[in-house]
């Protein structure tokens, strides 16, 4: 099983016992960190899309490490000037891994049961 979550800005496919680079995350290496937003879950033979978010599905994981990524220069030159500006930037990135997803169901289904069971 694995899913596609969002965080930071940006999409990720995970399945359990998976590391992943996200943006920073709050809290301290061995803490807990849970993803509410799950846009999408694939079983072997299911598929559930979210529109936007997949109902009462949630991917936990715990925080490995803090790190920084690599170094990125900006270089601006003006031609004939004597005009020159580097900057550099290292983002903050945190390592987590996936411990579980928990697929849990959501409202529609249970309402669409419900009715087909009454009738």
């Amino acid at each position: 099983m694995f899913a596609v979550i969002k965080t930071g800005g940006k999409q990720y496919k995970v399945a359990a016992d998976d590391e992943i680079t996200v943006m920073t995350l709050a809290g301290e290496p061995g803490d807990a960190v849970t993803f509410h937003e799950v846009l999408a879950l694939f079983d072997g033979e299911t598929t559930r899309i979210g529109a936007p978010h997949v109902a009462n599905a949630v991917v936990s994981g715990t925080i490995v490490a803090h790190q920084r990524g690599p170094k990125v220069y900006a270089f601006k030159k003006r031609r004939r000037k004597n005009s020159r500006r580097k900057r550099g930037h290292k983002q903050d990135l945190t390592v987590v891994k996936i411990t579980e997803i928990l697929a849990g169901r959501g409202k529609r289904e249970k309402r669409s049961e419900d009715t087909g069971a009454a009738a």
